[in-house]
């Protein structure tokens, strides 16, 4: 079993999301490439963004701490400390109101065989 406080590491990644030049900062805390599940907290900084991007397979998103506007085509919304969504299985973006951490889980479509 593996314990991880999400509490410390996404104050950890939300300090190294303001030092880095794009205001972003990720680590994977459960998954990779050889699994078929993946859990990684994102910090953003104010007003850094996750352009638009295709989902890899069926995912949610829950905010850890801060506001983010999750947006697919014209559809969005915005979502706050604690608030938990589904990610639609379409092209979407990720931008952060404030500083904000969010935990990302992600159910890949394809796993390399093993």
């Amino acid at each position: 079993m593996h314990i991880t406080s999400l509490t410390t590491t996404a104050t950890e990644q939300l300090d190294a999301a303001r030092a880095a030049s794009s205001g972003l900062a990720a680590r994977t805390i459960f998954g990779g490439h050889e699994h078929s599940l993946r859990q990684t907290l994102i910090a953003l900084v104010a007003d850094s963004e996750l352009a638009e991007h295709e989902s890899p397979g069926e995912a949610t998103l829950q905010v850890v701490l801060g506001r983010v506007r999750l947006a697919a085509g014209e559809d969005g919304v915005d979502l706050g400390t604690g608030d938990h969504a589904t990610i639609p299985d379409t092209r979407h973006s990720l931008l952060a109101l404030e500083d904000a951490v969010v935990l990302l889980t992600v159910s890949k479509r394809d796993v390399p065989a093993g």
